[in-house]
């Protein structure tokens, strides 16, 4: 009976040992695994894999893949304008170089959330305070990337990548919310009247050049029909020269004819003397009757 418990008690024994050196690695996860003597701490991929039993060598299991946490609780945020915003950043990451881990963290990587969460909150803070509330609502996704960037240079001695950093919640204090949408509300009205007095003033700076555009077009078509008009007079003067050259006394019954037209208005009482030579065509066809013929008192 001794024996047979003695057997039992050496199996459980050997069982316990051999649970303790050896171990199995999934593709998610590496494995680090150091020993008290100061050897250098070793990785371990996939895999079944032995080891020296505890004390003498233990294995830190270290997740490889990507993950995220959320803080339960916003954080509050102060913008350079020193007003507060509640803030909930999600934070994407993944181990890269799990000996950088191990060592920042002494083997306890189960720490590793907790700081990235107190990197996160400084990155966040720097962020936010170089921008005023309403830049800082209106400009989430860059002060979300440029605290990523922050994040990323932070994280790098822990042996982590950030992916990224996504802002789920920017809100305000329940004690201030009110005073800061009625500054927000002032501060937009403002700007739509500063728009709308930039906006007249462009339309009457449009209008004013329209004007001189319009007024300096207008003196340019008068000056062009002008010179259009002087050729066309020369021209027409040339013709009816070389016209009226062919037969010099048709030229001067035309002439004597448009200074009558001239000279005489419907309705007008006109005196005149027949013998007078401005009125010879009246007197005859060819200017020569005789100057006894009257004179018409009147013209229509």
């Amino acid at each position: 009976m001794n024996r047979i418990i003695a057997l039992v008690i050496a199996i459980v024994v050997v069982l316990l040992v051999a649970s303790s050196t050896v171990f199995v690695v999934d593709p998610r996860h590496v494995v680090v695994v150091s020993g008290r003597s100061g050897g250098a701490p070793a990785v371990v991929g996939a895999g079944l894999h032995v080891k020296l039993p505890p004390p003498l060598q233990t294995a830190t299991w270290i997740d490889t893949r990507v993950r995220s946490f959320d803080a339960p609780d916003a954080d509050k945020y102060t913008t350079s304008d020193k007003t507060d915003l509640l803030v909930n950043p999600v934070i994407k990451y993944r181990v890269n170089e799990p000996l950088k881990l191990f060592a920042a963290t002494k083997g306890d990587t189960q720490t590793l959330t907790d700081r990235l969460a107190s990197l996160s909150r400084d990155v966040l803070g720097d962020a936010f305070s170089k921008y005023t509330l309403t830049d800082a609502l209106a400009k989430q996704q860059d002060i979300a990337a440029a605290a990523r960037d922050e994040l990323q240079k932070a994280a790098a001695p822990l042996g982590v990548d950030v992916l990224d950093v996504t802002l789920t919640r920017v809100d305000f204090p329940a004690a201030m919310a009110d005073t800061v949408y009625k500054r927000m509300i002032a501060a937009r009205e403002q700007q739509a009247s500063d728009e709308r007095a930039q906006g007249a003033s462009e339309a009457e700076q449009i209008k004013a050049d329209a004007e001189r555009q319009q007024q300096a077009v207008v003196a340019n078509a008068y000056r062009e029909a002008q010179s259009i008009k002087g050729e066309g007079d020369g021209k027409a003067a040339a013709i009816a020269a070389q016209a009226f050259s062919r037969d010099p006394q048709f030229y001067q019954f035309y002439q004597s004819m448009q200074a009558y037209r001239a000279s005489f208005k419907p309705n007008d009482v006109v005196v005149v003397d027949s013998s007078s030579e401005f009125f010879r065509f009246m007197r005859g066809p060819g200017g020569t009757g005789s100057s006894d013929t009257p004179a018409p008192s009147r013209k229509h």
